[in-house]
């Protein structure tokens, strides 16, 4: 899937995003630690603005359940992403794309099974891709992303529901971030994943998003 080399990647963007919107916070946390302040609200997602989907606040989760017990659970992260808000601030596109080689299910023998061609075939489809040309911003907030999911080379519609959404400032860089959680279910042999239905493991997957995409500066822009 050639796509991820036609978005800009993230660490580039991100990274002249904040070298040209100034110095960052004079109170920024040492290694591994939280800024020791609150968040300042930031209004609603900024009309014509651009925003870099930020990888370490951005995951999608999945959950299927196997033979009527417990939930099997894994996490994908981010290679790269974008939302562009047009000038009336009340339409977004979104394409984000995903590490699908990134899978982490806590077992290792596991995350070995689901990047084998059993599932998502991580060796001849290394990323997947998520896009929505119509989002509707109402009252400042992101409601519902109806968009599509392209997995191992197959693109089928995906609609997303939000469960918050809220955009702020950063205490650590000053920066308007903008995000939330959404989720959906799909059916996964619409995507030829198939292994498993007949002896125990569910079509019926559950997508958990969790998103955050930073403010570009005009200048970066």
């Amino acid at each position: 899937m050639s796509i991820a080399r036609r978005l800009p990647l993230h660490s580039a963007c991100l990274a002249a995003a904040l070298l040209l919107s100034g110095p960052l916070h004079a109170q920024s946390p040492g290694p591994g630690a939280a800024p020791e302040m609150a968040a300042r609200p930031a209004g609603p997602p900024q009309p014509g603005g651009r925003y870099v989907v930020d990888p370490t606040h951005t995951f999608v989760l999945y959950e299927m359940g196997h033979y009527g017990t417990s939930t099997n659970r894994g996490r994908f992260g981010t290679r790269d992403g974008q939302v562009q808000v047009d000038a009336s601030g009340q339409v977004a596109r979104v394409d984000v794309v995903f590490d699908m080689a990134s899978i982490n299910t806590g077992v290792d023998l596991l995350n070995r099974h689901v990047q084998s061609s059993d599932f998502l075939n991580v060796a001849d489809f290394p990323t997947g891709r998520y896009q929505a040309e119509d989002v509707r911003i109402e009252g400042g907030r992101v409601q519902a992303l109806r968009g599509r999911l392209t997995l191992l080379g197959q693109t089928h519609p995906v609609d997303l529901r939000a469960l918050r959404f809220n955009c702020y400032v950063s205490p650590l860089h000053g920066r308007q971030v903008c995000g939330g959680d959404f989720e959906a279910e799909i059916l996964r042999s619409q995507w030829g994943i198939n292994w498993g239905l007949q002896f125990g493991f569910e079509d019926r997957v559950r997508l958990l998003v969790q998103v955050e995409a930073v403010l570009v500066p005009p200048a970066a822009r």
